[in-house]
């Protein structure tokens, strides 16, 4: 039993690292489309993840399953296709325009705008850890803002389009296949419009610039799928803990891209404002993981001596 247990566990940690690494290599790939426009990239992505995800519903003989998701639930998707939408062309943005590092600098504070958003929306209360985590991340912000001479807008844009998106998440009642498949179809109509106008007008990478071009944007939908299908199978399998510690590897792997292979200028007061959002993220995970393990004991110690009524 415990040998099973453990194999479904590796197999899950197995997902999940690689899942986030595979984010991790996006800048990578979209680097290659840095000709393109961000927003027919976005259009693109939209249209052919949804693709991908039609074919794996069917594969799985579920697609039947989209025609009974009511109207409420269609709000709520289209909400967080919004959301999901800003997150991916900021992205793309900001890898084509260079910005690599403030687009992992993004996601190094997105945990802490989670929170943030948490105690402002659903008055959940903070522990003095978690209150420490959220003011020396605002600090660093602050630090951030002056090293750039303006507020890190690609990076709070991003950090806040994601946790806004896991927030509906959490109140959409359909599973990760149904709901990201419920978020294109909202999407697709405004997305495949838009690849059409371009296509009309003779302006759209898609058509005009070649083989490669077209292929690469075929392939965001593959690529987008891929790491989201293995983190649906590590979420399954890994306590959320775990999965709250894989996910810095993604932005620690775009921000070593961004310095390394795109030479994105480091001076020492940004290095600090990094420190300090590294600083409250060591303080949030430590904290975290206290408390998950203190509830586990607790949750053991309630199965060994189950209270007599």
């Amino acid at each position: 039993m415990k040998r099973a247990f453990s194999g479904t566990v590796s197999t899950g940690l197995a997902c999940g690292a690689g899942a986030y690494f595979l984010w991790g290599l996006f800048p990578a790939y979209f680097s290659l489309l840095d000709g393109v426009g961000a927003v027919e990239v976005l259009a693109a992505r939209i249209v052919f993840t949804l693709a991908v995800m039609l074919i794996v519903l069917a594969v799985l003989g579920r697609l039947r399953e989209m025609r009974g998701i009511a109207g409420r639930t269609w709000m709520l998707a289209a909400a967080a296709s919004a959301a999901i939408s800003l997150n991916w062309g900021t992205y793309v943005y900001g890898v084509t325009s260079d910005q690599v590092v403030q687009c992992a600098l993004g996601y190094f504070i997105n945990p802490l705008v989670s929170v943030t958003l948490g105690v402002v929306l659903f008055r959940e209360r903070l522990t003095r850890a978690q209150i420490f985590a959220v003011v020396l991340g605002a600090v660093a912000v602050t630090v951030l803002t002056v090293d750039y001479g303006s507020p890190p807008i690609i990076a709070l844009t991003l950090a806040l389009s994601f946790a806004t998106y896991g927030l509906i998440k959490k109140v959409v009642p359909l599973d990760p296949l149904r709901s990201l498949t419920a978020e294109g179809i909202v999407a697709v109509p405004f997305a495949l419009g838009y690849m059409v106008f371009l296509g009309i007008a003779g302006t759209g990478a898609f058509i005009t610039d070649g083989f490669g071009t077209t292929m690469l944007l075929i392939g965001c939908g593959p690529v987008t799928t891929i790491p989201l299908l293995l983190f649906g199978a590590a979420a399954q399998r890994v306590p959320l803990s775990t999965m709250g510690l894989l996910q810095y590897l993604t932005p620690a792997l775009q921000m070593a891209y961004g310095i390394t292979i795109g030479h994105e200028s480091m001076p020492a007061s940004r290095w600090i404002g990094f420190a300090l959002i590294w600083a409250a993220l060591a303080v949030f995970s430590t904290d975290a993981l206290i408390r998950s393990r203190r509830t586990a004991r607790v949750k053991r110690a309630d199965v060994e001596n189950p209270a007599v009524p």
